[in-house]
């Protein structure tokens, strides 16, 4: 069943929240507060997971799904009055935003005894629960008709072909944490300069900029664009629903976590305690993994995806994406858009 719930922000437009499960009475011997979540992975995994968690404990969940900029922002304009206890998803730069304006709460989970170190943040304000990595997708269809015989790509310096022009679908980095994913990978793999120099020339090829990061999946898969850079996951996951999606891992590529974490202040931490600890559980990562194709972290979860052993990862540094990252945004903004 669900129901609304209005949540007002002085500076955003009034969303509801959705709450999954069964309808409770509210009486003082049975009422069990809900927890209200903010959602940055995709609709069908968060109903899913929010079902699964109200099953396993009896707490009710809501949740409110929107872009990764815009509940972030939501997080830190809300620190004094969080209207959410929980921040679902998003990779960990952006948690490290949220903490560093004081907005998140340490919660040091027991079911993350297990959980490798990368995926745990040094203060315990985040907790990863699942990998992710970029790779390109490519429509095989269309590409054979828009190029023939020309080589799919294969490495990111494939994609700067002046025939690809118009053909390229990526998510905007303003709005999206997959996009700034990709703009980090190549600053990290490349410098500064020469990250940038690939970035302008990639985006002046590139078709179209939609601001959610499942976006180029999708287009990619109904054959709208012949390319893409999207998380392997996603494109796996096209491709095992019939879609004519084909998945290319370059080298050096990069892969973060997706990460959880409680509000500062939130109304219901207990709730939101309970909720991080089910995140982390086998039967949560599995249950994620069989919607999305994403890699677990809990290394008794099993996975349907690429494993990370497959991968070609550089070292990437969350902090310095984390610190340069409204400088390299506002560079975006002048130069790219």
């Amino acid at each position: 069943m669900k129901r609304n719930f209005v949540l007002c922000s002085l500076c955003f437009a009034t969303l509801s929240f959705f709450s999954c499960g069964s309808k409770k009475e509210t009486t003082q011997s049975n009422y069990v507060p809900e927890v209200k979540i903010y959602s940055i992975i995709h609709e069908e995994e968060t109903q899913a997971l929010t079902e699964l968690f109200t099953k396993q404990t009896g707490i009710p969940a809501a949740y409110l799904r929107a872009s990764t900029g815009e509940l972030v922002n939501r997080v830190i304009s809300e620190k004094d009055n969080p209207q959410a206890d929980i921040l679902l998803g998003g990779a960990s730069s952006y948690h490290i935003q949220a903490d560093e304006e004081g907005a998140l709460e340490p919660y040091s989970s027991p079911m993350a005894k297990n959980v490798p170190s990368y995926a745990i943040a040094k203060d315990n304000t985040w907790t990863g629960f699942c990998v992710l990595a970029l790779g390109i997708g490519i429509n095989e269809t269309r590409y054979k008709e828009k190029f023939g015989t020309i080589p799919q790509p294969k490495t990111w310096e494939d994609l700067l072909k002046d025939e690809y022009k118009g053909e390229i679908v990526m998510t905007n980095p303003v709005a999206s944490s997959t996009a700034y994913l990709f703009v980090q990978n190549q600053l990290q793999r490349l410098g500064d300069e020469q990250g940038w120099n690939y970035l302008l020339a990639l985006s002046k090829l590139v078709g179209q900029f939609p601001d959610s990061g499942s976006a180029p999946a999708k287009l990619i898969g109904t054959g709208e664009y012949a390319l893409g850079i999207s998380y392997i996951h996603a494109l796996a996951k096209y491709r095992a629903e019939g879609f004519d999606v084909a998945t290319v891992a370059p080298m050096q590529t990069v892969g973060d976590v997706d990460c959880i974490s409680i509000m500062k202040n939130a109304k219901n931490l207990e709730g939101a305690k309970k909720f991080v600890d089910f995140m982390l559980s086998k039967e949560a990562q599995e249950l994620m993994a069989s919607i999305s194709f994403a890699t677990p972290v809990n290394p008794e979860a099993k996975g349907r995806g690429i494993g990370v052993e497959n991968l070609d990862l550089i070292d990437y540094d969350v902090n310095i994406a984390s610190a340069q990252k409204d400088a390299v945004l506002a560079k975006w903004v002048k130069e790219v858009k």
